[in-house]
């Protein structure tokens, strides 16, 4: 099972570092990241393997949420089955 993580914002130093940070806490493997930085704003999509959590999903969730409310940035963190079903024509 996995998860779409976005981040949008301003750009700051240790972004990736505190996403990453949050995955490894409750043992998300980071699969991809890609990332850009345009002129000042921060955009970066992650796909993580969540088949491991250590926790509910929910709460991986949130804690990813609360990481980007604390730096001011808009996070979104979406299970695959959720993402597949949206996308299903």
């Amino acid at each position: 099972m996995r998860a779409v993580i976005t981040v949008i914002g301003k750009d700051m130093v240790g972004i990736l570092a505190q996403v990453a940070g949050a995955c490894a806490k409750s043992n998300a493997n980071v699969i991809e990241v890609t990332q850009s930085v345009l002129q000042d704003m921060f955009a970066m999509i992650m796909l993580v393997d969540v088949s491991g959590l250590n926790t509910e999903f929910g709460q991986f969730a949130a804690s990813v949420n609360q990481i980007g409310a604390d730096l001011g940035l808009a996070t979104h963190v979406m299970h695959e089955d959720l993402f597949n079903s949206m996308h299903r024509i």
